[in-house]
């Protein structure tokens, strides 16, 4: 007789169905829909308890299925087709499942090679994506209908912005007509017949001359303010100094005797689009000329600071004048509002209008600060482009 100790061996066949018995539990009890089918005979070997309330019967009755069963139109053994022979990690797969009543949802199954009571198998996960499918179809039908509805708009609003400035050229066009009679008609009262007029005659004669002078200028600046969008942006380093110098020359010419201190670093380099910052730059000077007329000592100062960050430059132009109240300083930068009449200063009412477009134009902003006893400094913000400023460094700052 022959004595053999399997305690060993009972005690590890113990262990393994204690394990199997977990697993086992652990796979029925899992939230995840799953089931297991035999790689040869496609014969589904276990479902959990997700997978029967998914698919709307018992475990055991899904448990007796092939695959082919919970595919409509053959899709099983392409499933089965298309997964990789042998061991594989997980294969991800985008397809339609029948449910117990027939219903049919989109489920997205994730494949992975198992062994299953020491036979070679599939364990499938399912998750049911109709819902989720549904919603983003549902969202990139919303997508296509704004981006539809996005260039419908931006197609009107090109239409209206052509049809507007077309508008505006052509009323300007119109207005410049009478505006060179009137001013032709007046200067020529005035060379031939402005003696025989009695001071009161002369009086109207000025006011006409000088009406006509202020429609002339009111459509010019309403002309660049509404070019300017259409202006072709040429960023370029450009020193101001020079631009600002003369510009005040043209101011000294109209008032010769006008007496007045530039204060200005010898240069104001920045990169910028010349022919819009001179626009702008115009308009600020020619702002704080007319505002300091009254001051029997004015000054204008003209300089550069830093802005938020690295990327920015901050022109200032400050004055002395009269300033403004602080309580409209939202209205300042707006076309045609005046916060001061246009008896004691004579404008357009489009500088500072045509100063902010010009800003935004170069992604920046603007902004005025009234000084406590009189006078206002006005700021414009500049981005300054790296790229545009290495393009441009090869070449000296523009005057």
């Amino acid at each position: 007789m022959t004595l053999k100790d399997v305690s060993a061996i009972h005690l590890a066949s113990r262990s393994l169905r204690y394990s199997e018995a977990c697993n086992q539990t652990l796979f029925d009890a899992h939230p995840q829909a799953m089931w297991v089918f035999d790689t040869g005979s496609r014969h589904i070997l276990a479902a959990n308890n997700a997978a029967a309330a998914l698919y709307g019967m018992a475990p055991a009755a899904l448990g007796a299925l092939f695959v082919e069963s919970l595919f409509p139109d053959g899709e099983g053994a392409a499933l089965q087709d298309s997964l990789p022979p042998g061991d594989f990690q997980q294969e991800m797969r985008l397809c339609t499942q029948k449910k117990a009543d027939g219903e049919r949802m989109l489920v997205e199954l994730a494949c992975s090679s198992v062994q299953w009571a020491l036979r070679p198998a599939v364990l499938v996960g399912v998750t049911d994506v109709g819902a989720r499918h549904l919603a983003d179809a549902h969202l990139s039908r919303r997508n296509e209908e704004l981006e539809m509805r996005i260039e419908q708009s931006t197609g009107e609003l090109q239409r209206s912005r052509g049809e507007l400035q077309a508008f505006t050229s052509a009323m300007l066009h119109v207005l410049n007509a009478p505006l060179h009679v009137i001013d032709g008609f007046a200067t020529t009262l005035a060379e031939r017949h402005g003696a025989a007029l009695d001071a009161q005659g002369q009086h109207y004669l000025a006011r006409i001359q000088a009406s006509s002078l202020q429609l002339a200028r009111l459509i010019d600046d309403l002309r660049t303010l509404t070019y300017l969008p259409s202006m072709p942006m040429a960023p370029a380093r450009v020193d101001l100094a020079p631009v600002c110098q003369r510009l005040m020359d043209e101011l000294h010419k109209r008032e010769p005797l006008r007496l007045l201190v530039l204060e200005m670093e010898p240069a104001l380099p920045l990169v910028c689009d010349k022919n819009q910052l001179s626009l702008a730059l115009a308009c600020l000077l020619d702002n704080a000329w007319k505002f300091t007329s009254r001051k029997e000592q004015s000054w204008i100062r003209v300089g550069l600071m830093p802005g938020k960050n690295s990327a920015e430059i901050v022109l200032s132009v400050s004055d002395n004048g009269a300033g403004f109240d602080t309580a409209y300083t939202g209205k300042l930068f707006t076309a045609f509002e005046r916060l001061h009449s246009s008896v004691d200063f004579p404008g357009t009412g489009l500088g500072l209008a045509i100063v902010k477009r010009v800003a935004q134009l170069h992604g920046g902003e603007v902004w005025a600060v009234a000084a406590d006893r009189g006078g206002a400094s006005f700021f414009m913000s500049l981005p300054q482009n790296p790229q545009d400023a290495d393009s441009a460094s090869d070449s000296p700052p523009s005057a």
